[in-house]
């Protein structure tokens, strides 16, 4: 059997489909999966411990044989756990076959084969009875189904149908109930994720602003929750507006409803502002008594100085429809909306009671604009960056002349309205966007609905272009690298270019700089034993899945919400010259970086740089080394590549430092990827 897995072609920039080994979808789920950051999770895993614990004893102080039911296994370890806590029998509910796979070798490694028996089946399709795959109800039921937005990978509909079907009435659950909590703020950064700023543009006549259009400044976004580490948001990047509030909770140990629903609360601003973002997180009581509590309430709001680091939950930032005034103390109406599996906010004045009810509908959101749907929420923040913005004017200002005929190709870009702005005689874009018609460019820029290699002289009214321009960025793109396509792009458009064509970035390189994270590496990082149970099986199957493919890959990280420092200089390794066409022979570099800092060598990071013009570069990784300890500030906008070493070198004075990592990199000019090696 094969599987086809979906991949960008950097090299045309679409998606496309490839045909892979039958093993390769469950290797890539495997080496992507966020199993080891939950087992390096101490506090996460301590709490279930003591509230398995708990719910052992208080059905056992009633007299009654412990029969667990844990879905969503995993390795196994809540059900081993529970055995260990004294629970006469577990059933352990794992629908993903390699890993059932793994529980049972874990379980049986462990010695709990006489009290666990894993069922590799969807929680819903599992049978109670005499022949079915549990001999009766359980009284415990235990599960790990939540992510950040809690509800998002289906525990409201995964509970109803156990109360409904596997557990007793009146059982214990472990967790016994979650609570979500939100918070009001303003924050220009946050907000500038979701909604397009007017730009300001210095032309030869006079000052020229690009705006958004009102279906953008009206659309209500996208409903996907935005999760990010909200520990690395300064406080200077918002500011509060409301106390933080209990939005909704949900007790597991009694029946649970999945339908769509609403919640309300009422707040009163501390402070007046503009409430744009809606922040959310969640805590699990362990307990029914509410002692043994794990949260994920950000910086501001926990008091307590031991914060444990996760990546498999993390904070909520949710965007209200449009920004509301709110005044100090006058209160207002946060309704949050949920189906299944996402939440969504309104924000009302209050009115009359009645009045407010009659408004609330639970529809999901839908985009109207398109722009949500093209743009993720960091390329808003890009397009909103304005000293990116502006280096891409200064740029233009001395590559543009007043007979310049231009071509853009990037994906939704505003460099098209910029070169028209700045005085290009003709504009053509390959791509449809609807900002010209909000900024009535549509006459003046022409759009071009075609390919580049299909581009023909009669798209170009029989013009050959003077000025290419580029940001570049491709929605497809998911490495650093694979902004490449530009090159591609130029190289198929050559015929259609003037002998002296000037090509805006000129050329790009590849950066590469070895790191030691403050916390990342634990997603890949192997365990050992967990609470005292040995899950090195699991260990060695994500081992084997990130060796599944000869060379191991780099894979994209948003390194501003991971700190890390740096223990070399940064590194150029590469370069594209934009000004040539792809060349057919692979491009490569070997070398080696000298370690400058004591640290954990735990990979390497890569990144693109774009020279624009004599003097003018924009970097999608490292902004600069803020200080003598190595702290990295990073591109908010982009994601890094981080290639994780398969070994850690620790060099804890300089004498003990490798003096170097070598490296041999490869990029393939037909693929358009790149292939990395690195020797400690």
């Amino acid at each position: 059997m094969k599987t086809f897995c979906g991949r960008a072609n950097p090299t045309t920039g679409a998606m496309e489909w490839l045909e892979e080994d039958e093993n390769y979808d469950y290797h890539q789920e495997i080496a992507r999966s966020r199993y080891a950051d939950m087992l390096h999770d101490k506090d996460r895993n301590v709490k279930y411990y003591h509230g398995i614990r708990a719910a052992v004893s208080r059905v056992k102080e009633r007299g009654e044989k412990a029969i667990v039911l844990d879905i969503g296994t995993g390795t196994g370890l809540l059900s081993m756990m529970a055995a260990s806590a004294g629970a006469d029998f577990c059933y352990a509910v794992e629908v993903f076959k390699p890993m059932a796979n793994a529980a049972v070798k874990i379980v049986e490694k462990n010695g709990f084969r006489d009290k666990i028996k894993v069922i590799n089946k969807h929680s819903t399709e599992v049978t109670v009875g005499p022949d079915g795959d549990m001999q009766c109800r359980a009284n415990i039921l235990v599960t790990e189904l939540f992510d950040t937005e809690l509800i998002g990978e289906g525990a409201l509909p995964t509970y109803e149908h156990a109360h409904k079907y596997l557990v007793q009435e009146g059982c214990e659950a472990v967790p016994h109930r979650a609570t979500v909590y939100i918070q009001l703020v303003e924050s220009k950064r946050m907000w500038s994720w979701n909604k397009l700023f007017p730009v300001h543009v210095e032309a030869e006549d006079g000052e020229k602003i690009i705006v958004s259009p009102s279906e953008m400044e009206n659309c209500p976004g996208v409903p996907s929750v935005c999760d990010i580490q909200l520990n690395q948001m300064p406080s200077s990047d918002f500011t509060i507006l409301s106390d933080v509030v209990t939005m909704f909770s949900v007790d597991f140990s009694k029946p649970v409803r999945s339908a769509s629903t609403y919640y309300r609360v009422q707040l009163e601003p501390v402070k007046s502002g503009k409430a744009q973002i809606v922040l959310s997180w969640w805590d699990i009581d362990m307990d029914p008594s509410g002692m043994i509590n794990c949260t994920m309430a950000p910086y501001w709001v926990k008091s307590t100085s031991a914060f444990q680091w996760r990546d498999h939950w993390m904070q909520c930032v949710y965007f209200l429809p449009n920004e509301e005034p709110v005044l100090r103390g006058e209160k207002v109406y946060l309704t949050a909306c949920r189906d299944e599996y996402s939440l969504w906010y309104k924000l009302q004045k209050a009115r009359g009671e009645e009045e407010n009810k009659t408004d609330i509908r639970v529809e999901s959101p839908v985009c109207r604009c398109q722009a949500h749907l093209l743009w993720n929420r960091p390329r808003f923040g890009e397009l909103n960056d304005q000293n990116r913005t502006r280096q891409y004017i200064k740029s233009l200002r001395k590559v543009l002349k007043t007979d310049s005929v231009c071509l853009c190709i990037s994906d939704g870009s505003l460099l098209p309205v910029l070169a028209h702005y700045l005085g290009a005689k003709q504009v053509n874009m390959l791509l449809f966007f609807q900002f010209f018609k909000a900024n009535h460019l549509e006459d003046k820029i022409k759009i071009i609905e075609a390919r580049p290699e299909l581009l023909t002289s009669s798209h170009l009214e029989d013009k050959k272009i003077s000025v290419l321009v580029g940001e570049p960025f491709f929605t497809t793109s998911l490495l650093p690298w694979h902004n490449l396509y530009f090159w591609y792009a130029r190289t198929a458009v050559t015929s259609h270019l003037t002998s002296n064509v000037t090509v805006l970035p000129q050329s790009a390189s590849l950066h590469m700089m070895i790191v030691e994270f403050q916390d990342l590496w634990r997603i890949r990082s192997p365990c050992g034993t967990c609470e005292g149970f040995d899950v090195q099986t699991m260990d060695d199957m994500i081992k084997n899945s990130l060796n599944f493919r000869e060379s191991k890959e780099a894979e994209p990280h948003p390194l501003w919400e991971y700190p890390c420092k740096s223990l070399s200089d940064p590194q150029e390794v590469l370069t594209f010259d934009f000004r040539k066409t792809v060349p057919q022979h692979c491009l490569s570099t070997e070398g080696s970086v000298n370690l400058s800092r004591k640290g954990k060598s735990h990979g390497a990071v890569l990144w693109m740089e774009y020279h624009l013009a004599a003097d003018i570069s924009v970097s999608t990784g490292l902004m600069q080394i803020s200080n003598e300890k190595g702290n990295c500030e990073w591109n908010p906008h982009c994601k890094q590549a981080v290639y994780f070493f398969s070994s850690v070198i620790e060099s804890e004075t300089l004498s003990d430092l490798p003096s170097a990592v070598t490296y041999a990199i490869n990029f393939n000019t037909k693929t358009g990827e790149i292939a990395m090696d690195f020797k400690l």
